[in-house]
């Protein structure tokens, strides 16, 4: 199985999704500080939210197979900006939570994920479990497997090494 990067503000469900995705009873803990499992890295919200935490966030991606930008439905504003995947050296894929909240807006945190470079986006409800089987799924799909020469072809094209 990947192993899958969290981040996103603080309430976004990133610790409330790793417990889903684990099997485990759901029960509220506030992530103080990074924790690294053998499939997950959940990061504390404040890393995403401030500029002096986020250099965390660059190093801890390095750990994973996959980065998982998590935003709930109802979030207001999108903390990563467009084109992040330029800076991130591992596939980034979104998340949504929150899905059944009155004040979602699902369309326009898709649109965000999208413009942040996403190359798929889940929405999981963390509470009903829906939509989490779909994302293990993916999480247990093989990463791609290409040689030196063809890393150093798509290196020279620009491409990331996951891109086909």
């Amino acid at each position: 199985m990947k192993k899958l990067f969290l981040m996103g503000r603080s309430e976004a469900g990133k610790t409330t999704l790793s417990q889903v995705l684990q099997g485990e009873e759901i029960h509220y803990e506030k992530t103080q500080v990074t924790s690294a499992g053998e499939h997950f890295i959940d990061t504390p919200g404040e890393y995403a939210e401030s500029k002096q935490f986020s250099v965390g966030l660059a190093c801890f991606s390095f750990e994973a197979d996959v980065v998982a930008i998590v935003q709930a439905a109802d979030e207001p504003y999108s903390l990563f900006g467009p084109s992040l995947q330029s800076c991130i050296l591992r596939p980034l894929i979104g998340i949504i939570t929150k899905t059944d909240s009155p004040y979602a807006n699902v369309p326009m945190i898709r649109q965000w994920m999208i413009n942040a470079g996403c190359e798929r986006i889940f929405e999981v409800n963390n509470l009903t479990r829906e939509g989490a089987s779909e994302l293990l799924e993916y999480l247990k799909e093989d990463l791609p497997k290409i040689s030196m020469e063809e890393l150093k072809r798509r290196q020279r094209l620009g491409l990331s090494e996951w891109n086909r």
